[in-house]
């Protein structure tokens, strides 16, 4: 791949991770009002998983056609998908909120990032370039600036625990998301984790560990009463099915590294989405971090010393190393 098409490659995956952080980011602000009408976060997180499923799948079937075997090769991708990128971090994060702040929970989640850059770190024993460091530090600045973290007296132990589970939970999303393809269509990788997922959260749910309740009462939105199928269809499909296939298709192109910095933008569009329709408080501290971020993620761009973007391995080229490039560090999992 010449340096201008991996330019455009990357160019293009960036747009597509923005357009998957700002559908992400829509979820909050539809699904708050299922929550304060009565519905449990395990039941809202299941039907949107399975809503963003069910909406992919008909995708999904025609680009996997007289590919079934990608399918069968990418099971462990798949069931890695369902069970830590859609059930396993979301039931985490929820359990985490339900002790801690959601601002805190939100922040020790979304330090998944910075996570990444230490794994490198610790794994090529090879410290990161000054430049990604500084955009580290940056992005977080912000990050804090924005969900403004508060909550008075001691943090539960066990809540930020499990937030920091989920944040872990958060970074291996990425990993599995940016893993070679091997013939799986990100749209497959997206309906089946999603369905999976929300096989599995319905099983948690039955078990009874965490409460499982529903309501068909309206929910106000917009100012007017509407009916409760109708912020659940506007998840479903934009910020579930829409979010995960272009996140996963943007992690695949950028790295988990600079996907995950670019995810933190799903954190700004929340809070531009309250502030629009849930009428929620909006700062210039919130907007000055916003900023910030889009700093961290333009300097964690810059770096060039992994050029090497993952690659879709093709049927053609499946168990070859391609000539015209170095043997990745990093062959299983990139992370930059």
């Amino acid at each position: 791949m010449s340096l201008m098409q991996h330019g455009r490659s990357t160019s293009f995956g960036l747009l597509v991770s923005v357009i998957s952080a700002a559908t992400f980011g829509m979820s909050g602000a539809f699904i708050k009002p299922l929550l304060e009408s009565g519905w449990s976060p395990v039941a809202a997180v299941t039907m949107r998983a399975l809503i963003g499923g069910v909406v992919l799948l008909p995708f999904a079937l025609v680009a996997v056609r007289g590919r079934w075997a990608a399918v069968w090769r990418g099971r462990w991708r798949l069931l890695g998908m369902a069970l830590v990128g859609v059930a396993g971090t979301q039931v985490l994060y929820f359990a985490a909120i339900q002790r801690i702040p959601v601002s805190t929970g939100i922040l020790v989640e979304y330090l998944a990032p910075v996570l990444l850059v230490a794994v490198v770190w610790a794994r090529t024993r090879k410290a990161p370039r000054l430049v990604v460091l500084a955009g580290s530090v940056v992005a977080v600045a912000g990050l804090v600036l924005v969900v403004s973290p508060g909550g008075a007296g001691a943090i539960d132990p066990l809540g930020l625990l499990l937030a920091v589970a989920a944040m872990v939970g958060c970074a291996a999303f990425y990993v599995i998301a940016a893993r070679p393809s091997d013939g799986l269509p990100p749209v497959a990788l997206a309906s089946g984790g999603l369905l999976l997922g929300a096989a599995a959260l319905a099983a948690v749910g039955a078990t009874g560990l965490l409460p499982v309740t529903v309501s068909f009462a309206d929910v106000p939105l917009f100012g007017n009463p509407t009916a409760w199928w109708v912020p659940l269809l506007v998840v479903g499909v934009v910020a579930t099915a829409i979010a995960y296939a272009a996140s996963i298709t943007a992690t695949e192109i950028l790295g988990s590294r600079l996907a995950s910095f670019t995810g933190l933008l799903e954190v700004v569009a929340a809070t531009l989405y309250a502030w629009l329709l849930l009428g929620e408080r909006l700062s210039l501290t919130q907007l000055f971090g916003g900023l910030l971020i889009l700093g961290g993620i333009a300097l964690v761009r810059a770096d060039r010393g992994d050029e090497a973007a993952p690659r879709r391995v093709s049927r053609r080229t499946r168990g070859r190393v391609p000539t015209s490039a170095a043997p990745s560090q990093e062959p299983t999992a990139p992370l930059g």
